[in-house]
């Protein structure tokens, strides 16, 4: 009884984060905003009464699937009233495991809650996937239309995802790859990849997709079935959600997705994916409000902690951006970003405050992205206090032709019509940043007809390999920027920038070229600080660029 209490307690502790909401105020010159207020997201509640899984049948020995025991655990809690659903210690076998309302399926620390090999346990299902509306197998754990519900403990959620995910041999060791292929499965005719059976193989071949056309019913996804991975962890539409203490692992295809959800805490989590798994994002947060992410470890094969809100045409019908996000105290080892945001953004991000981050070893520290067609407006977002080491390629990246061709420097561009598929950056603060280690510092890339517009980069440090390039952007202050690129010429490479300013600016003193102002469409480039003005052989203008935009004081 005494345990069940503390489960409960740890449950009942509002979540209190300073002030009601934070504000921001933006004028032509500069956005300034107070860090004392923030939004806030309220916790669930949960009675003390607790079901034990092993009532109800469930057996811990690795073997026996305990689906229907789990499941009757979770639904007999939620009718009396809720409680917890414990998973004591042990491997527990299991299918599809479903949510229901004022529930807390609490794993205790010594409980492997494991995920059925068997393909069959897992009916397809309409779901969303990258912003889509696509065929899925049912997700291991998954709520819909839920209230007052959490995962909570310090046991394993694991989803056996080596079986569902085909992977290259390029990504495995010679070991690693002879075990694959030994496991069973099918291996391409070139020998390079392998698949864990005839339907994923034959999606592959086909080049099928995963979303649900007009006209298409699932039926048509069932000779592909075994490549439509699930997300580990799916709640949609759900209120007053709480994922506290747990590692989740081994995640088939993205590892926690909540869509439309109101009232989101996410704490102290261990999030692992193998560095090989293909879409093993970590937590990916799409069109929910009011979310605390704090706390916790993220080292997966995609994206860390990245922020969507649907994608397109059907993402900007939907209308629901992810707004009033506090993201602290977490770490993210490998990633392909450690905080994101997109590229599947088409409702918007807005209002979301991230601070006191560790990222070591991410692709790409703090990453941006979207393309032409998403649309959406992502705005309002302030980074403060991250710490990055070993950054394999951009340490602050802006890139709107994610997955696009840009144009180089001396290309005739064609500008399409400003419209609602145009995507937009704009009113970002970024302060206090140290990276030690990555082969970009900075990378800003918009579209000519809607450039990056209104970033604020204060008190930056950045040891990198390269310095920083800034392309079709509009309003870029930088104060306090120190760029130790060693390899890096120029230092900066500007190209149709607009009202760049930079006061305050070290960069290594065997440095070469330190601006390069490319193309006809520059203006008001303005350095200060920077021991610029009496070194004209530090900048160099090339491709028509005139040397009246740039100023250095």
């Amino acid at each position: 009884m005494k345990k069940n209490r503390r489960i409960a307690a740890g449950i009942l502790v509002a979540l209190c984060l300073p002030g009601a909401f934070l504000q921001a105020q933006t004028s032509k010159e500069k956005t300034t905003f107070s860090w004392s207020n923030l939004p806030t997201a309220v916790q669930p509640v949960f009675k003390p009464d607790t079901f034990n899984i092993v009532q109800f049948g469930s057996v811990p020995d690795g073997l026996t699937l305990n689906t229907n025991a789990i499941n009757k655990a979770i639904t007999t809690c939620s009718s009396k009233g809720g409680g917890v659903v414990l998973i004591p210690g042990g491997i527990w076998l299991t299918g599809p495991v479903e949510m229901k309302s004022n529930v807390n399926l609490h794993i205790d620390r010594d409980a492997i809650l494991l995920f059925s090999k068997d393909f069959d346990q897992y009916p397809l299902v309409e779901g969303t996937y990258e912003g889509s509306r696509s065929a899925r197998n049912q997700s291991p754990v998954q709520g819909t239309n839920l209230e007052n519900i959490a995962i909570t403990g310090s046991g394993v959620i694991d989803g056996n995802g080596d079986v569902w995910r085909m992977v290259g041999k390029d990504r495995l060791t010679e070991s690693q790859w002879k075990t694959k292929v030994a496991s069973g499965g099918l291996v391409s005719s070139d020998n390079r990849i392998w698949f864990p059976s005839a339907k994923t193989k034959l999606a592959f071949d086909q080049r099928r997709g995963t979303a649900l056309l007009p006209g298409q019913t699932l039926k048509d996804f069932e000779d592909i079935k075994d490549f439509l991975r699930p997300n580990l962890v799916v709640f949609n539409n759900c209120k007053k959600v709480l994922l506290e203490g747990v590692t989740f692992q081994n995640s088939p295809a993205w590892c926690l997705h909540p869509v439309l959800c109101e009232d989101l805490t996410v704490r102290n989590l261990f999030v692992k994916n193998p560095d090989y798994a293909q879409n093993g994002d970590g937590l990916d947060v799409e069109s929910c409000k009011n979310v605390l992410i704090e706390g916790n470890t993220f080292d997966v094969g995609d994206d860390g902690i990245c922020i969507k809100s649907g994608k397109d045409e059907e993402g900007r019908k939907r209308g629901r951006p992810t707004e009033n996000v506090v993201i602290r105290n977490n770490v993210v080892y490998k990633a392909h970003g450690g905080f994101v945001i997109g590229s599947e953004m088409s409702g918007g991000a807005r209002n979301i405050f991230v601070y006191d981050c560790s990222f070591m070893g991410t692709d790409i520290g703090l990453r941006f992205k979207t393309a032409r067609g998403r649309g959406g407006v992502v705005e309002n977002i302030y980074v403060k206090n991250i710490r990055m080491k070993d950054i394999v390629q951009d340490a602050i990246l802006f890139d709107m032709y994610y997955f696009a061709k840009a144009p180089g420097a001396n290309e005739k561009i064609e500008v399409p019509p400003v419209t609602e598929a145009t995507p937009r950056f704009r009113n970002f603060q970024i302060t206090d940043i140290v990276c030690n280690g990555a082969n970009r510092g900075i990378f800003i890339r918009g579209l000519p007809e809607m450039k990056v517009k209104d970033i604020d980069l204060n008190n930056i440090v950045l040891k990198t390999n390269k310095g920083a390039e800034i392309i079709e952007a509009n309003g870029i202050r930088m104060k306090d920027l120190t760029l130790l690129s060693n390899n890096a010429n120029p230092v900066v490479y500007v190209q149709s920038g607009s009202n760049i300013t930079l006061n305050g600016f070290k960069y290594s003193p065997n440095a070469g070229v330190v601006f390069s102002i490319n193309g006809d469409k520059n203006e008001n480039i303005r350095v200060s600080n920077a021991n610029l003005s009496n070194n004209h052989d530090k900048v160099e203008f090339n491709n028509g660029a005139n040397r009246s935009v740039f100023i250095a004081e």
